[in-house]
């Protein structure tokens, strides 16, 4: 699946609080009701797209979102080896 910047930008989020807890990310914030937000567009393509499932100001990603994240954090951490 083919993804845009937008779209990529939820799941960078959700990839730096990964690598910085450490712990599995499930859901994201999508509105912290301070000013930063995440792109509409891009929730609409990864939520059109079964990697997202939206509940107000959060995001639950769904399982094949898990995938998919987790292969971000494999490039991230691939771009930046050795």
């Amino acid at each position: 699946m083919k993804l845009s910047d937008d779209a990529r930008s939820i799941l960078v989020f959700a990839a730096y609080h990964q690598l910085l807890s450490g712990d599995p990310v499930k859901e994201v914030v999508l509105d912290d009701g301070a000013g930063h937000h995440a792109s509409s567009k891009g929730q609409a393509e990864l939520e059109d797209g079964g990697l997202i499932r939206i509940d107000g100001k959060r995001a639950e990603i769904t399982d094949e979102g898990q995938n998919v994240l987790a292969t971000v954090i494999d490039a991230i951490r691939n771009a930046t080896a050795g």
